[in-house]
């Protein structure tokens, strides 16, 4: 008789549990919902735009990284915590308005603040500190505005011929530039657009967000490393624009065919990590 009771307890509360399970599930089903378009749009951006076709990878990532955390989250305390709903109701407001003014990098930015609220509302501060990493760095896989990006596109593409040209006149080539094209004797190579920078930047920077995230231990470590893939960024792609440039005047002016054009655009990340890796590794020292 006692054990009959104590089994039909236990069943309540096994359903009871249940209940609040899918309860605390039921918002992260309907989100997606609510902004299946942006989404939509999104991966269309990741799969048409070489620039972010990294956006695959950041939720991936993300998920990798609190899968190993996964111990550490479970046995956190778990509590709906109002902050949270100031977080969730931000995000929202903030979808009302760029939905209005057609904004689609804020439409996808509450995405991300959106979520944040959801996990911090119904898990609590604990849970969101484990994994503020893993959260924030989502904001990787949301593409640059266009007007930053071609506001920035220019000046980058100026900046990797004037070092260019620099490099070549100490090597003694005789090089001059016009804007963006660099002379060479009679050869004249272009820095389009594609060739600036910024499609290596904003990949970089995620490399070098989570590169700074695993090789360090020390906060200003992590910042230290994080800020130093700009200027790496631009060492590299200048590297790349003066190796182009000393082919085409050299050995031959079909630089810009494939697949050596690939292989030149490849060298970019090659000498960008070995950079982070040597920064790393002096900073792992300073940083003990």
């Amino acid at each position: 008789m006692f054990s009959g009771i104590r089994m039909n307890d236990m069943g309540s509360t096994t359903t009871v549990e249940a209940r609040k399970t899918a309860f605390l599930w039921l918002p992260f089903l309907v989100l997606p919902a609510i902004y299946l378009p942006a989404l939509y749009d999104l991966v269309v951006d990741w799969y048409s735009d070489p620039n972010y076709s990294h956006g695959f990878l950041i939720p991936i990532i993300s998920g990798f990284l609190l899968w190993k955390k996964r111990e550490a989250i479970l046995s956190a305390p778990r509590a709906t915590d109002n902050g949270g709903l100031v977080v969730l109701v931000a995000g929202l407001l903030l979808f009302v308005a760029a939905n209005g003014a057609a904004e689609y990098f804020t439409i996808r930015l509450s995405l991300l603040v959106t979520f944040i609220g959801l996990v911090y509302y119904l898990f609590g501060r604990e849970i969101v500190k484990l994994a503020r990493f893993e959260l924030l760095f989502l904001v990787f896989m949301i593409p640059v505005p266009y007007l930053i990006y071609y506001a920035t596109t220019v000046p980058m593409q100026l900046l990797a011929s004037k070092i260019t040209v620099w490099a070549l006149n100490v090597l003694g080539a005789g090089a001059f530039r016009q804007g963006n094209i660099i002379y060479l004797g009679d050869t004249a190579l272009e820095v389009a657009e594609a060739c600036s920078g910024m499609r290596s930047l904003v990949s970089l920077l995620a490399l070098g967000c989570l590169y700074a995230h695993l090789s360090q231990k020390r906060p200003s470590a992590k910042l230290i490393l994080f800020a130093s893939t700009v200027p790496i960024a631009v060492i590299g792609n200048a590297f790349r624009v003066f190796v182009t440039s000393l082919l085409a005047y050299t050995v031959t002016e079909n630089v810009t065919d494939e697949p050596l054009h690939t292989i030149l655009g490849l060298s970019v990340f090659v000498v960008a990590f070995v950079l982070l890796f040597i920064l790393a590794t002096v900073l792992r020292r300073l940083f003990r």
